[in-house]
């Protein structure tokens, strides 16, 4: 016999069967009431000014509308869930003036057109493609209707040297090279307007036409732009130059000739898209100090280098025209927060563990994400660690977590990597296919631990003084654009969330900045402590007789 729970129990389950996963009742939550509910979610952010300043608040809405999409991709609401969040992303790019916000709603109305040719959004769609267009893009959509064929030879050949497109809509336009060196490693970007498909071959050395060995990458449909710098000298240990050139009328062709070298990779970012190019030799360079140095004796020189931590590259996160996440509080934005903490870290790192400090930057200035690694490259750091603060659409959401480059475990790792990189979650996955290749000269394992370290000893260290409700957020992997390609042990501090109320008053504190410096300082001496015991027990005997 069946008892009283056990019936009621089956009960329950039925009726969530029937109302939840059974499309065929009439009580089934279905595409249109989702859409209903984000279109309800909408109307409340149109008639709330302060509601729209907000990112968290549009994407929330964004969010709604594709779960619409989500419930049934091929269902009669799909392309309208699916062409509102497109619609959302765009009035979201004119608040935001982010790149990525911009990109996202073109991706969206460019699914629609493929995915629903027959359906009524599809001219909506082509509509809102153009009017989010950049205008190079209109003016090549108008010379694509231009037949070549009824061209007299001289037009041709004046079309051949302008460098117009034949048979697409999207010409790429290469807006620059760029590039950081030392004697055993070098970092190239080639900058362009917009995504365009690439290979690259290595060119052996050939006496017979006095050409040394290149490296040669081959861009698909694109031209170089105005005014670009087709040739910039680099002349280290490794490679001569770069240079840019129009190789064909569809193809720019960018080569560098190289000296030596020991391997290389190439990898493209977006948002806006570059290729990075980075080369190592096959010697590190010589240790090297500063003026700064000759303060430091020699003795403590000797240990640092047997310790393996001599020289620390700190990277407050943004800066300039990128404000990072805004705080809770009004005129709080994460650039400045960072800045401050970042300063502070580096004066405790260098009178307690008597390290040589850089930092990619001391003032209020904007740097790409591939600059900042490069900046450690070159400064043959012995770690890198990126300082930032954590946000969420949520403004309950609190705590502190530490990053290391890996492939994402988690959505909100995704979600975390893709506001940094300040990209699209789809380009982070797009970037996990290829992230295996890119980490085999990372130091992932040692990342992990310091990592781990610096993320007890933040915790611990709030704890200890007091700090209420800190939320160990733990130790989490993600592929962020400012870790890829680092040569050393690198991490990515969350410190609190600045969207939080309670953290952002902390946050802008000098004391609480202080603690997370303090602790910080303490993670890397753990780390440095399991990497090397015998070298640490030295230097603190050094420092206990001093």
């Amino acid at each position: 016999m069946l008892n009283k729970k056990t019936i009621l129990f089956s009960l329950l389950i039925c009726c969530y069967v029937l109302v939840i996963l059974w499309p065929g009742t009439s009580f089934a939550i279905t595409a249109k009431d989702k859409y209903f509910k984000a279109e309800t979610c909408y109307k409340k952010l149109r008639n709330n000014s302060d509601k729209r300043k907000y990112r968290h608040n549009w994407l929330r809405c964004i969010e709604k509308f594709q779960a619409v999409y989500k419930h049934d991709p091929k269902g009669s609401w799909a392309a309208a869930g699916l062409y509102m969040s497109g619609e959302l992303y765009g009035k979201l790019y004119k608040v935001s003036s982010r790149e990525s916000d911009r990109k996202e709603a073109v991706d969206i109305f460019e699914r629609i057109v493929k995915q629903f040719p027959k359906s009524e959004y599809k001219g909506k769609a082509i509509k809102k493609i153009r009017v989010f267009s950049k205008k190079e893009r209109k003016k090549s959509l108008k010379k694509i209707k231009v037949s070549t064929k009824k061209k007299s030879l001289s037009e041709k050949k004046k079309l051949k040297k302008n460098i117009k497109p034949s048979k697409t809509n999207k010409v790429v336009t290469i807006t620059g090279l760029r590039y950081w060196s030392n004697p055993s490693y070098t970092r190239i970007v080639i900058d362009a307007d917009r995504e365009a498909a690439y290979n690259h071959r290595l060119l052996r050395k050939d006496p017979s036409i006095q050409k040394p060995k290149r490296l040669c990458v081959d861009l698909q449909n694109s031209r170089l732009g105005n005014g670009i710098k087709k040739t910039i000298p680099i002349n280290d240990d490794l490679l001569s130059d770069a240079r840019a050139g129009q190789f064909t009328a569809d193809m720019v062709r960018v080569v560098v000739d190289i000296k030596s070298f020991k391997t290389y990779k190439i990898f493209s970012l977006k948002n806006p898209f570059r290729i990075v190019i980075d080369v190592w030799g096959t010697k590190p360079s010589k240790f090297k100090t500063t003026k700064e140095d000759k303060k430091i004796t020699t003795s403590a020189l000797a240990k640092q280098l047997a310790l393996g931590v001599n020289r620390i590259v700190i990277d407050p996160g943004h800066g300039g025209r990128d404000r990072g996440a805004s705080g809770y509080l009004k005129g709080v934005y994460e650039k400045d927060v960072v800045l401050k903490i970042a300063k502070q870290l580096a004066k405790k790192i260098r009178k307690e563990l008597q390290c040589e400090v850089f930092l990619t930057r001391t003032r209020d200035r904007y740097l790409t994400l591939e600059e900042r690694t490069a900046i450690a490259n070159t400064k043959n750091a012995d770690l890198f660690i990126s300082i930032h603060t954590n946000a969420a659409r949520s403004r309950r959401a609190f705590g502190i977590e530490t990053y290391f480059l890996n492939l994402a475990t988690d959505d909100e790792s995704i979600l975390v990597a893709a506001r940094e990189n300040a990209t699209s979650t789809k380009n982070i996955s797009d970037l996990q296919t290829i992230l295996s290749d890119l980490m085999q000269n990372a130091k992932i394992n040692e990342s992990s631990r310091l990592a781990g370290h610096v993320q007890t000893a933040l915790c611990n260290c709030l704890k200890k003084n007091k700090y209420s409700k800190i939320n160990n957020k733990g130790v989490k992997q993600a592929p962020f654009y400012v870790l890829l390609g680092a040569q050393m042990p690198a991490i990515l501090i969350e410190t609190s969330f600045i969207s939080n109320s309670k953290e952002c008053k902390r946050l802008i504190t000098p004391k609480y900045q202080e603690r997370l410096c303090e602790a910080i300082v303490n993670g890397i001496k753990k780390y440095i402590k399991e990497t090397n015991p015998t070298a640490f027990l030295e230097m603190q005997k050094s420092r206990n007789k001093g």
